[in-house]
Formats: structure tokens, sequence, C-alpha cells
């Protein structure tokens, strides 16, 4: 059970339920300011549903990097990664990655069934088939012939799924309609997603050149990834002060909501420790502390709309 444990990798969990979080208790918000009601058994489902992909997706990549060779070189990875160590083999993670994606897909109909039916049935069905597009993009970032992670697309898959989809998604299930602006805060979580998944890249870049797994980074190169990684980490809180300023919260005098502002000086001291990397084996621990930060920042926000006026 450990091996199993250890496989799911809990630290990138915290990442996966920030879009949820997100766009859930924005939803709350706007539906109480409407005198309207917020389901949290929906919230709950939605949460996991979203732990349910996230572990599938691991368990996709620990497998598909397993079978290809990819985790071959990486000595420190390895042993980390079951398949690739032997400690779970080929076998048996495949079968529990099918059966996940059963798991999965049967909690997405739950949760849908719970939000839609019966006066949604043409969203039901719509969200039946992101929900179908989001277990493939969990398996096919590694699995298959011509995996989207060997070929570079992993950072547009990251940031559509685990940012817009999941922050408007998550919104829509609430209230039923889609609003423009919630792209912000759905591009912020996602660029952040995007951060992790390009630390991540870095960090294997030596690895995955020997292996032929073309990521983003490997083909920009180590010094161009350190360039677009402070990017993706400098315009998240930006693309939150503009949700806040587009909603009035600046005319309005309401400050609590900003308490997510609060982020800047974790966030500048994180780039700066990044850029100090020369190693890119030295980048892993980051990985858990932006997974981190993005929970924060959603959490923050949830809280300054919610709870704190």
């Amino acid at each position: 059970m450990t091996d199993w444990i250890k496989a799911a990798r809990l630290r990138t969990l915290p990442l996966s339920l920030s879009g949820i979080i997100m766009g859930s208790f924005i939803a709350r918000w706007r539906l109480y300011g409407e005198g309207g009601a917020w389901d949290w058994k929906i919230f709950a489902l939605a949460l996991l549903v979203t732990l349910l992909y996230q572990v599938l997706s691991n368990y996709a990549n620990d497998y598909g990097d397993g079978v290809k060779g990819t985790d071959a070189g990486r000595i420190t990875e390895a042993e980390s990664r079951a398949v690739a160590s032997g400690r779970i083999s080929a076998g048996q993670m495949k079968t529990a990655v099918i059966l996940l994606a059963v798991l999965s897909f049967a909690a997405t109909v739950a949760l849908l069934y719970l939000a839609f039916i019966p006066r949604f049935m043409n969203e039901f069905y719509i969200f039946i088939g992101l929900g179908i597009a989001s277990i493939l993009a969990a398996i096919g970032y590694t699995v298959g012939k011509k995996p989207y992670g060997y070929m570079g697309l992993g950072d547009l898959f990251v940031f559509i799924f685990f940012g817009l989809v999941s922050v408007c998604g998550s919104y829509f299930l609430f209230t039923k309609t889609f609003s423009w602006d919630m792209l912000l805060p759905g591009t912020a979580v996602g660029l952040m997603s995007m951060a992790v998944l390009n630390l991540n890249n870095m960090r294997d870049i030596e690895s995955d050149r020997l292996s032929g797994k073309k990521s983003f980074a490997l083909r920009i190169g180590f010094k161009n990834a350190m360039i677009y990684e402070m990017i993706l980490l400098q315009l998240p809180l930006i693309l939150m002060l503009m949700f806040f300023g587009v909603n009035g919260f600046f005319e309005s005098r309401n400050y609590y909501v900003f308490i997510v502002m609060i982020l800047l000086l974790p966030m500048m001291n994180l780039r700066r420790k990044i850029m100090a990397v020369k190693n890119p084996k030295e980048l892993d621990p980051f990985l858990k502390q932006v997974g981190i930060l993005t929970f924060m920042m959603a959490v923050l926000t949830a809280f300054g709309l919610n709870f704190f006026h």
C-alpha cells in the first residue's frame, strides 16, 4: 500500500484542488450576492472528482514513463517512481489506471447528475464530454504511441484543464452560466499550474534529452525556460487584481478581498531562489512550493470574497 501511496504523489494534490476551490467559491460569492443558493454537495463531489483525475494522471505518468524507459536515467526520481524502480509492475499499474479511469468517470457522472439533472440536460451532456476529455488528457500525457507530453504540448493541456476547465467549469456547475471575467482567475490558476510543470521539465531536462521526451523546456533550452518560469510566476496575482477591478472592489473600498496579495512577498522570494539555481536537479523542492502557493491563492481568494465582509 505504501508504494501505491507514493505513486499517487500526494504533493501534487493541492495544485489540483486549487481550480475547484477558486471557481466554486467565486460562484458562492456571486450567488449569495444575487440571493441564490450554493450546494456544498456539488463542491464535495467536485473535489472528489478532481482528486481522482489527479491520481489517475500520476499513475498514468508513472506507467507511461516507466514502460518507455524515460525514468531509467533519473536516479533520485526513479526511486520514487513505482514502475521504473520495480516496486509495482507495469501490468499492475496499467490495471490501476483502467480502474481509476472507470471510477473517475462514475464520480463525474454522479457530480453532473447532481448539478444538472433534470433541468439542464444539454449542459449535462456537454460536461460529460468535458469529463471524458479530462480523463483522456490525464492518461494521454505519457501513455500511447504519441503522448502529448513527449511533443512539448504538456504546458498547453495543463493550462486548459488545470486552469480554464477547472475554474470556469466548477463555477458553471453552481451558476449554470459562463462569465467572461472568470477567464482571469482561470488563467491565473492555469499559469501557476504551468509553472509547476515547467519546473518539473527543467529539473528533468537532461534525462528527457536522453530518453527523447521533447518537453517544452527542452525545446527552448534551460535559460529560456527559466525566463518563461519567471513570467508564469509574475502574472497570476496581476490577473487576480484585474478580476477584483472589473468586479468593482477598488471603488467599493471593500479591501478584504485583497488579502490574497500577501502572497506577493513569498512569490518574490520564490522567484529569486529559483533564478539562483544552476543545477536543474536543485529545482525539485520548488515544485511543492509553487503548488502550495497556488493552493493558497485559491483559498485566500475564497476567504476574501466570502468570509471577511
